[in-house]
């Protein structure tokens, strides 16, 4: 769990949680360039459609919570730690 929070990019993931944290950055970073190639990765990596919908809306849901906390300038609670992206 520490190395996916440190940098999920560098820890030992399986093929389905890599995709995942792969299609969560893309939404989290730059939501207007997910394709169809994006979508079609998760199903390649073994997700349903309805894991896929599961994924977006918990990330999308992360998003809008983190967005609204920053807007108010309320601070992450201490167990929470530093962001990083």
């Amino acid at each position: 769990m520490q190395a996916i929070k440190t940098d999920w990019r560098t820890a030992v993931l399986t093929p389905v949680d890599r995709a995942i944290c792969e299609y969560a950055d893309k939404l989290t970073r730059t939501p207007a360039r997910i394709t169809q190639a994006d979508i079609d990765a998760l199903r390649a990596a073994g997700l349903s459609d309805t894991a896929i919908l599961e994924a977006n809306e918990v990330c999308a849901y992360f998003n809008y919570i983190n967005r609204v906390a920053d807007g108010l300038g309320i601070d992450p609670e201490p167990e929470m730690g530093e962001r990083r992206l």
